[in-house]
């Protein structure tokens, strides 16, 4: 089955025509295909003012239970995790 193709003009700044090329030659294929997988990559990672990536930040906190105190006592816990491992560093790097 053959997928329709729509032929269209775009006005591209020398800087970026160049990065594309690199990228269609390093991915050996043709420009338009390289500006195609560009684009889809774009719009896989695209979320709408990241109310997505906030979504699952929220999502993952909730599932570890991360209030201010848990987040804490983990920083704390690793701190201390840490410091036991290289003692000479311990005094070096806290922060």
């Amino acid at each position: 089955m053959a997928i329709p193709i729509v032929k269209a003009t775009y006005s591209l700044d020398v800087s970026t025509v160049k990065a594309l090329e690199r990228m269609a030659k390093r991915w050996a294929v043709s420009k338009s295909e390289a500006l195609r997988r560009a684009i889809r990559a774009a719009a896989a990672n695209d979320s709408p003012d990241g109310r997505m990536h906030l979504a699952r930040l929220d999502e993952l906190q909730r599932k570890l239970a991360l209030d201010p105190a848990n987040a804490a006592r983990w920083v704390r816990e690793v701190k201390a995790e840490r410091a036991a491992r290289s003692p000479g560093r311990a005094k070096t790097a806290r922060r």
